[in-house]
């Protein structure tokens, strides 16, 4: 019984450091900022582990999907909004409340939609999960000082997008832990928050790399499919004509 609620509290986990990063940035300053964009990496971790361990344990069930959902919408759709509101958008008035609130509100229709689909290609994931735009918009905050504010707030519209989007992203939750490596799970919690710590401004900047990277690859991923897909109608054509 105690071995079933363990996903549940890795979830409980997870919408906890999703209120600490929105109490560390409404207290404005550029170091706690820091430690914001920490919370919601951590949070990261959580999420992608009490999926595994429901897994692992047997222990999937519609309680943790729905207590899952209503976490991430707090911690990746609500706490980066925050981040970034505090940081550049409260200075745009009324466009800035609008992409503040655009965000959560694009995150939520991507859980929706992801709770509801029945069946089809566990491969792949239909829009940009919120865990990693969430990720990406509370790591990037951080880079306010070296980029316009509206080159920053043109990107929360396009991760907005990206999340409801039809465009597909590989899907790594499914990969589960074995049985035999249920150790592995504290050293990897130990050894991200081991790295935030000795590393509180250098560690979430760097997270914002990967972070990124997923997210264009997703997009780069369907203009290719575009391309090749014009270029077979093109040809068909040419054979036609011929």
């Amino acid at each position: 019984m105690i071995a079933k609620a363990i996903p549940n509290m890795f979830t409980i986990g997870n919408l906890f450091l999703g209120v600490v990063a929105m109490l560390f940035a409404f207290q404005g300053d550029p170091q706690y900022i820091n430690y914001a964009a920490i919370m919601v990496i951590v949070g990261m971790v959580f999420d992608g582990l009490d999926g595994r361990l429901a897994r692992m344990l047997n222990a999937q069930s519609e309680f943790g999907k729905e207590l899952d959902s209503l976490s991430d919408i707090v911690t990746f759709g609500v706490a980066p909004a925050l981040i970034m509101y505090v940081v550049i958008l409260q200075d745009m008035g009324w466009v800035g409340i609008v992409l503040a609130g655009l965000f959560p509100a694009c995150g939520a229709l991507r859980l929706a939609r992801f709770n509801s689909a029945t069946g089809g290609n566990t491969g792949y994931f239909i829009g940009l999960p919120i865990t990693a735009a969430g990720g990406v918009l509370a790591t990037m905050a951080l880079y306010h000082n070296a980029f316009p504010s509206v080159y920053l707030a043109l990107s929360m519209f396009g991760l907005s997008y990206l999340m409801i989007s039809n465009i597909k992203y590989p899907n790594f939750k499914k990969v589960g832990i074995p049985r035999s490596a249920f150790w592995v799970t504290p050293i990897i919690i130990g050894v991200v928050v081991l790295t935030a710590w000795k590393f509180p401004q250098q560690f979430p900047m760097v997270i914002f790399v990967p972070l990124m990277l997923y997210a264009l690859y997703g997009v780069k991923r369907s203009i290719d499919r575009m391309v090749r897909k014009r270029r077979h109608k093109e040809s068909e054509e040419e054979m036609f004509h011929s």
